[in-house]
């Protein structure tokens, strides 16, 4: 028996045997024909036909996935038609007089490299893709086979698993995942929370030839994966996966039921949203509304700017399918780790501290118009509220809503009907957190987005897993910036949210209600574990009133952070 500790991703505990995964053999630098010219050729005639697979991958993965997961493979095409790497591979073949297979290879570990030794996470996870790209490549010119997988279920173990070899799984015979390599943000972890598959990443130890077949358990929810378990360890987990299951099937009851506490106060408990299929999947949970609709998505998808049709035509379908229930859109949160194919940015040397969100929107006024007006026509159909991202002053938040105010005012003007909608600001930033007594009495409410919070409070780069174990949201710092919000809240007489991924974790339920948060906003598959937590929690057990927060009480905060 051999216990191995990692990262997990997800929950849930799977029984099975191990399949390692090992990719196609490295190319050995040999001689080619002797003509580089005909090597040359060979080579571009594979790059057009990975060219031709990743196109196709790349659609397939949009209907099946989404467009977030397609993106993946669009980037990939880029990269594979970037003439740098056929140069790189041009110069080795003419230079060296080899195989097209060997400059290939050769060609991808040298930019590769050279991407690698920026030392930036964007850019590590670039020469990831790079190096998936060139593989690609290389495999067409060998002739290379896809590995199949056992007909029978299994755990797959992996020292890296690139996108190409996730996308192309057959994942009806994948039971969880084990892999080596990567973080909460790789794309094996990405891949993993899209398809629900238990997995754990970051592994102690990389996959051998010896773990082929070995009966094993992973446990996702205590990033573990157990060789040879032994008799009792598997009564053990058995036992815990029926609880697991169980617990689920009583979740389903809690569908159609109202979120409110046990003592009688309401709380909203809303989905993040990022397409048409998250959307279907609140409305099969039962959400009590969107509390982030992020539009990115929509921006990232399209090969041009969305004009305003296009996205009054996605506003309006999620306002209507949620049937008077609130949906909170968030304007354009692009810059950082989200880049445009169609409208690059410049380079920045942080980019998380540059021209993102508001900032973009901003610096784009008809960008930032077309929205506003798609989003406010789309009012009219029902409730909806605009969220502004990454604001950082007042100032700054003045400018914004007079300018949307005077796109709201063009509309009326122009006789296109209008809703009612509320104003608000994402507090993502410490210094909204600590200016939210002059932001609260500017907008109709706040919405906390503890993920970047945590990232700009701790200095800990959210993409970064060499920075991983510093991105503590429960670190108290990031609470005592979300206590100052949820009062300033209370004062200026507003509702405060929360949409990051605190909200999503049952154990802080109870103290987000107790600082006065009224709406959770969680991915769709969380919403009813969350309503279940809202509805045994009992406000009145303790000297709070809701709504009014700790009163800057931080013994209190502390000593509820220690017992959640």
């Amino acid at each position: 028996m051999t216990e191995l500790r990692g990262i997990g991703v997800g929950k849930g505990i799977v029984l099975g045997k191990l399949h390692v995964w090992r990719r196609g053999r490295t190319p050995e630098r040999e001689p080619g024909t002797g003509n580089p010219e005909r090597e040359r050729q060979r080579f571009q005639d594979a790059c057009a036909q990975a060219g031709q697979e990743l196109e196709a991958l790349e659609q397939r993965i949009r209907e099946s996935l989404g467009e977030e997961e397609a993106q993946v493979f669009f980037g990939h095409r880029m990269l594979l038609e970037d003439p740098l790497f056929a140069e790189m591979a041009g110069e080795i073949l003419e230079k060296e007089r080899t195989s097209a297979a060997w400059a290939a290879h050769q060609a991808g570990e040298q930019l590769a490299g050279q991407l690698e030794a920026l030392e930036e996470a964007e850019w590590v996870a670039r020469a990831a893709d790079l190096r998936d790209v060139a593989d690609r490549v290389v495999g067409i010119l060998q002739h290379r086979q896809r590995q199949p997988l056992p007909e029978e279920p299994c755990i797959l173990a992996a020292e890296d698993l690139t996108p190409s070899e996730t996308a192309q799984m057959d994942t009806s015979r994948i039971l969880g995942m084990a892999v080596s390599q990567g973080s909460l943000h790789c794309h094996t972890a990405i891949l993993a929370r899209s398809r629900n598959l238990p997995a754990v990443v970051a592994l102690e130890a990389k996959p051998t030839a010896e773990w082929e077949g070995c009966p094993a358990a992973l446990d996702a929810g205590r990033g573990l994966l157990i060789l040879n378990p032994t008799r009792e360890q598997l009564e053990e987990l058995e036992q815990r996966r029926e609880v697991e299951q169980q617990r689920q099937s009583q979740l389903q009851c809690l569908r159609g039921l109202p979120s409110v506490t046990r003592d009688g106060h309401p709380v909203s408990v809303c989905a993040n949203v990022g397409n048409q299929r998250d959307l279907e999947a609140a409305l099969a949970q039962g959400a009590d509304g969107i509390g982030l609709f992020r539009t990115e998505l929509l921006f990232l998808e399209a090969d041009h700017w969305p004009a305003e049709e296009e996205q009054l035509a996605v506003y309006r379908r999620a306002v209507e399918s949620m049937e008077g229930r609130q949906v909170v859109i968030r304007t354009l949160d692009i810059g950082a780790d989200k880049q445009l194919s169609y409208a690059p940015l410049e380079t920045e040397e942080n980019p998380a501290l540059g021209c993102r969100g508001i900032r973009f929107c901003l610096a784009r006024p008809q960008v930032f118009r077309t929205q506003l007006r798609a989003i406010y026509r789309a009012s009219a159909y029902g409730r909806a509220a605009i969220l502004y991202p990454m604001i950082a002053g007042e100032e700054e938040l003045r400018q914004v809503l007079d300018f949307s105010a005077q796109v709201r005012g063009e509309l009326e003007q122009e006789g296109i009907p209008v809703g009612q909608v509320e104003q608000g600001i994402m507090v993502e930033t410490p210094a909204a957190a600590l200016m939210g007594d002059r932001l609260a009495g500017l907008v109709d409410f706040f919405s906390i987005g503890t993920n970047d919070l945590t990232q700009y409070t701790l200095a800990a780069d959210r993409q970064n897993a060499r920075t991983a174990g510093y991105f503590a949201g429960c670190h108290p710092a990031v609470w005592r910036l979300v206590e100052e919000s949820a009062a300033a809240a209370a004062r200026a007489g507003i509702w405060v949210g929360v949409c990051g991924d605190l909200a999503g974790d049952p154990a802080y339920t109870a103290l987000l209600l107790r600082l006065g948060v009224r709406e959770l906003s969680v991915a769709p598959f969380q919403v009813l574990e969350i309503r279940r937590q809202v509805r045994e929690t009992d406000l009145s057990d303790k000297a709070f009133a809701f709504g009014s927060g700790y009163a800057g009480s931080n013994k209190n905060l502390a000593e509820d952070l220690e017992q959640s």
